[in-house]
């Protein structure tokens, strides 16, 4: 029999995927239109770990577990973090208790607890019991009571005295297909033997009904004194009294043919039933579907596994191929056109209990409450700008004119152009002024009946967003243009006045809103209030300063009947509304960023169905959001783990619960953090401060990780909080921790230091003194070096100045010499003279007497005396010139060295003649036969010769 049971659910999961894509291609046909909760989607690639998952838990911090095939999965709003089986098998249960984590897998049980650094650790239970496990045996489901904690398989039920840490054993003969825990009971069915509830530790047969044995019962409640069930394939049950009775619901058909695995009471008040081929059901009380949600309606997948509801009310549904969370509480509603038939949504509005949505492919309608589909309107298909209710009628602006809109039937009442928006005249209700394509035209009211009246002359430009500033004043935005002011006549034919505004300048997706009877234009630059008095736009700071806090994203301004003045940004979806008791403008935010959004830029809208209820058109729907709901309490923060890392090498986790002290060279540490809440479009916020190394706060980020690099050594305190919209967490974090100095830089090092560095002073010292000593001796010989080098320049000077006055010896004796020289010559020219004269005297008077003196003056001219006087002169003056060249030149006679001297001296030939008492023409013959007993060459002249000897 237990084999019987095992193959049974065996086969069932093998089915699922077959299943779950079959009913991709019968759903659709069966689907009808409803606004549903926001889903927010987890595949397996987002969450890496595999695609089934088997049961789902929360713990007080609001942490997500599920049984993954993978192994534990846990999710804390932030981040995923996969823990392996024990044995590398399937998780199939989970269940939090206290701080424990409880698994059962393969042939395994046990719980993980939180270790100080914020990671899971597994400690077994089965190993205890070990050997009453049953080969093969896996343990699907986890239940609670009292201090008792029930692992059930197909085989058998073991429960844990958590006490005591004992376990008692209940095995049932033909095996366990599910237990389920009911108030203060904990009951459990079998396939032959029916419902059992277990008592003091041991099993108590409570119904053998041929209707246990015949259907799986796949949940159980309590329910009018009595018990509901649900069936596998039969829908719901009441056992009361021991008697049974069918509790009929909507959805028993869809129920019969859709095999139900799994289901879950929530918040007391309504049944959620998870199917294998057909999404999740939700029941109220009374039996009536409040919704069918499939895989073409939103969730991931049509084969439910797990269903849980978590503590802020949100159904987590583990699916055979993903995680879903349904935010059933949430103020926002969304409707997802899967079949592509709607379009995107650009204007909506209710009129007379419909609600209407006109989108790039014409114009449609339904019920505003109920939860049938969109109708189309005939005669206007193609793109719809705007719809305005008006007069008790409805006037759409369509590409292909105007369109007046009663009883669902459309009637064109101008089509010269298309048509943007409209506007009332203020001055006769009767008349309505329209922005088209082409300027400004009008509609009026006559005989009842709405038609064109006319085109306003003299402006052509498109009129995409205009107001009135006053009866006949009006603004026009134009995107690409900028901002015009026309004037016109009283009955609105033509323009009298027209005037191009220079400032604020054109903007992408600008637009302009009468907001409070002011009129405002939004741009890239800023938000600006139109002054009627000055005719000009000026900057608002408070409305501007927007902008500076959130990134823009567009323009688009809207008022409401409430009003309140609507536009959006990158992170949120803004309005400004005036206070109940002040009348100073309250900025308000809703946390839905762009991304989500999923608005159509530039065109973005939102409509007021009710005094609080809004509906935003998207690209494939709209989703409406109810204000007054929009409540972010009990945003509390968690730091959920701390690592730190050295240069270049992986990351360790840190302890949490005391004070960290890391090493100098691991200072990158990174913070992670969260707040646990799961809402498709409420994103939470972070803002955090290092004191220590960053005191002022930073920005605010959806970023759940920060991460601080090389951080000096010293003391800091992290800082983190959080915020929903306006709501800033009702708690901060923080973790204080120091950064060690390097071992260089400690105390003790110090210290270590300053004795190197006294002792180093020390032989510093002791170098320097013998430096100074080496120093002084070496300045000491140094100076005595100098002197004897001054002695000797003294010396030299000494010499120079005996050499000077030797030169100037030389030079005098020289002088002396030349002057005895010339005296000589002269002497012996005036003799030669006198001897010549005598001789011609003798001739005419021949005299003895004059011959005598002739014979002294020739023998005076000749005088050897003069000759020697002249010679030790001459060697006094030029020494050993006479000996060098006698030496050089043995064969020179003594007449030859007389020439040689006077040739020294630099006499000429005619200066030599009286000399030697010859003529000139003998001194040049004397001269040439020097040269030849010289043997000087032809080229080396005498003179210079005998002056380089």
């Amino acid at each position: 029999m237990l084999n019987k049971l095992f193959n049974l659910k065996k086969r069932q999961l093998l089915l699922l995927n077959w299943i779950s894509k079959c009913s991709i291609f019968i759903l659709p046909l069966v689907g009808f239109s409803q606004e549903l909760p926001p889903i927010i989607k987890f595949s397996p690639s987002t969450y890496k770990a595999a695609n089934q998952n088997w049961m789902i838990a929360q713990n007080k911090q609001n942490v997500m577990f599920f049984a993954n095939n993978d192994g534990l999965l846990e999710f804390n709003g932030s981040e995923w973090t996969l823990y392996p089986s024990p044995n590398e098998s399937i998780i199939r249960s989970v269940k939090v208790i206290d701080d424990k984590i409880y698994s059962g897998c393969y042939m395994e049980f046990g719980y993980w607890k939180r270790k100080s650094d914020g990671l899971l650790e597994y400690i077994s239970l089965s190993e205890k019991v070990k050997s009453k496990i049953l080969d093969d045996e896996q343990f699907w489901n986890i239940l609670q009571f009292d201090h008792w904690v029930i692992f059930q398989s197909l085989n058998q039920i073991f429960t844990y005295d958590t006490k005591n840490e004992t376990f008692k054993t209940i095995k049932p003969k033909s095996g366990v297909f599910k237990a389920y825990a009911v108030a203060k009971s904990i009951y459990f069915q079998t396939i032959k033997d029916g419902l059992f509830e277990i008592e003091n530790g041991s099993s108590k047969l409570i119904s053998n009904d041929p209707f246990f044995t015949n259907n799986k019962i796949v949940s159980i409640y309590k329910r009018n004194d009595g018990l509901l069930m649900l069936t596998q394939h039969d829908g719901f049950y009441e056992f009361k009294e021991n008697k049974l009775s069918k509790w009929i619901t909507d959805a028993d058909i869809e129920l019969k043919n859709s095999s139900v695995y799994c289901a879950h009471q929530y918040d007391n008040s309504s049944y959620v039933i998870g199917t294998v081929s057909n999404g999740i059901f939700i029941i109220n009380l009374e039996g009536k579907t409040d919704y069918h949600i499939t895989q073409s309606k939103g969730i991931s997948n049509n084969t439910a596994l797990s269903l849980f509801e978590d503590a802020d009310k949100n159904i987590w549904i583990g699916l055979d191929n993903g995680i879903n969370c349904v935010n059933l509480t949430s103020p926002i509603r969304s409707y997802y056109d899967d079949s592509g038939k709607l379009g995107t949504v650009y204007a909506s509005t209710i009129h007379k209990d419909k609600l209407y949505v006109g989108t790039n492919q014409g114009l449609f309608y339904k019920n505003k409450d109920g939860i049938d589909t969109f109708k189309f309107i005939l005669g206007t298909k193609g793109q719809v700008w705007s719809l305005f209710s008006y007069d008790d009628l409805l006037f759409c602006g369509h590409d292909s004119g105007t369109f007046l809109v009663e009883n669902q039937t459309a009637t064109s009442i101008y089509n010269a152009s298309g048509t943007w928006k409209f506007e009332p005249s203020p001055l006769n209700k009767n008349i309505l002024l329209q922005g088209n394509y082409s300027g400004i035209s009008v509609l009026e009211k006559t005989n009842n009946t709405w038609q064109f009246k006319n085109k306003i002359k003299g402006f052509d430009y498109s009129s995409k967003y205009f107001e009135f500033s006053t009866s006949n004043e009006i603004i026009i935005s134009h995107e690409y243009k900028g901002i015009f002011r026309i004037k016109t006549d009283p009955s609105y034919s033509k323009v009298t006045l027209f005037e191009a505004h220079e400032n604020p300048k054109k903007g992408k997706n600008a637009s302009i809103a009468n907001f409070n009877n002011t009129i405002y234009y939004a741009s890239k630059e800023g938000i600006f209030a139109f002054s009627n008095k000055d005719k000009r736009f000026e900057q608002s700071e408070k409305l501007s300063s927007i902008f500076q806090k959130d990134e823009y994203l567009s323009g688009k301004l809207m008022s409401d009947e409430s009003n309140r003045l609507w536009f959006f940004s990158k992170n949120y979806i803004n309005y400004f509304s005036y206070g109940k008791l002040s009348s100073t403008l309250k900025h308000n935010v809703i946390p839905i960023p762009s991304s989500l959004t999923n608005s159509m830029l530039g065109y973005e809208n939102i409509s007021q169905l009710s005094e609080s209820l809004y509906l935003v058109g998207t690209t494939d729907g709209y989703y409406t959001i109810s204000i007054d709901d929009l409540l972010f309490n009990n945003n509390h923060l968690y730091i959920t783990n701390i690592s730190t890392n050295k240069q270049n090498q992986l990351s360790t986790f840190e302890s949490m619960e005391e004070e960290g002290n890391f090493k100098s060279n691991n200072n990158n540490i990174t913070f992670s953090y969260t707040v646990p809440k799961y809402n498709k479009y409420i994103i939470a916020e972070f803002q955090y401060k290092l004191e220590g190394f960053q005191n002022e706060w930073s920005q605010w980020s959806s970023k759940s990780t920060v991460n601080f690099k090389n951080l000096r050594p010293g003391n800091y305190t992290f800082i983190v909080r959080s915020k929903i919209g306006n709501s800033i967490s009702e708690n901060s974090e923080k973790y204080s921790f120091t950064i060690l100095k390097p071992w260089y830089a400690t105390n003790l090092a110090l210290i270590i230091y300053i004795l190197l560095l006294l002792i180093l002073a020390y032989f510093i010292n002791k170098a320097y003194q013998k430096y100074y000593f080496k120093q002084q001796e070496k300045l000491i010989d140094e100076n005595n070096r100098l002197l004897e080098i001054k002695e000797l320049e003294t010396e030299q000077e000494l010499m120079r100045i005996k050499n000077q006055q030797l030169e100037q010896d030389f030079e005098s004796k020289n002088r002396e010499l030349a002057a005895s020289t010339m005296n000589l010559i002269k002497k012996n020219e005036l003799l030669s003279m006198i001897k010549e004269d005598l001789k011609n005297t003798t001739e005419t008077l021949p005299n003895k007497s004059l011959k005598s003196l002739i014979t002294n003056i020739n023998k005076n001219i000749n005088e050897e005396d003069s000759w020697n006087v002249f010679v030790d002169a001459f060697n006094n003056a030029d020494k050993d010139f006479l000996k060098k060249i006698k030496i050089a030149h043995q064969s020179l006679t003594p007449n030859d060295l007389r020439l040689c001297a006077f040739l020294r001296l630099n006499l000429s030939s005619k200066e030599i003649a009286p000399l030697l008492n010859i003529s000139v023409r003998s001194v040049e013959i004397k001269r040439y036969r020097l040269r030849k007993k010289m043997d000087l060459s032809h080229e080396q002249g005498l003179v210079e010769y005998i002056l380089s000897i």
